[in-house]
């Protein structure tokens, strides 16, 4: 089956909407776009972003900060967007509306094969624009890999982590490790002597 075509709609009719809808729906730019619309995410999507929120819950709790895992929205006002990230960290920043944040200082997004692209473009583009975003992680579901972003100032640096290592989260003082975030899902290769 093929996704369904994006929707042209006003942001006044997506909120309006958004609520009753069977389905998940981000809104980029004057258009809706369905979210699993025909299925949801497989268990190795799930349980990666379960993994990542649970690993960063004692240092968000700690901290006063708010965790949310996939039902939350990030509103993106100059992109004119609303996102449902797989995780998202918010540390201070503008005080929540009722069902969406707009002031992350990490997102994730679990890359599956229908997101990818959109995650590895068009996304990283809108979420590196948030000016209170320090990290935005690519999780692959696939195998142990993560491709971490993190903010230099103006510029962002990318590094890759294969099978094994660590990612850094500023907003909490924190790591985050490869194993905690596949523990259950993916192992590690064997080491070879």
């Amino acid at each position: 089956m093929t996704d369904a075509a994006p929707q042209a709609m006003t942001e006044a009719d997506y909120l309006r909407t958004e609520r009753e809808s069977p389905y998940k729906r981000e809104y980029v730019g004057g258009f809706v776009y369905p979210l699993h619309a025909q299925a949801g995410a497989s268990g190795e999507h799930v349980r990666i972003s379960l993994r990542i929120a649970a690993a960063l819950l004692p240092g968000a709790d700690g901290q006063g900060c708010r965790l949310y895992q996939s039902d939350m929205q990030l509103f993106v006002s100059g992109a004119a967007s609303y996102f449902y990230p797989d995780v998202m960290l918010v540390c201070g920043g503008d005080q929540p509306g009722r069902y969406y944040e707009s002031s992350p200082c990490l997102l994730t997004e679990v890359l599956s094969t229908s997101t990818a692209h959109n995650d590895r473009r068009h996304k990283y583009a809108v979420y590196t624009a948030i000016p209170t975003l320090q990290t935005y992680l690519l999780v692959s579901q696939d195998e142990r890999y993560v491709v971490e972003y993190q903010r230099n100032g103006e510029d962002w640096a990318m590094r890759e982590h294969r099978g094994a290592g660590q990612v850094d989260v500023p907003c909490l003082g924190q790591v985050l490790t490869l194993d905690q975030i596949y523990r259950g899902v993916l192992q590690p290769l064997p080491c070879r002597t």
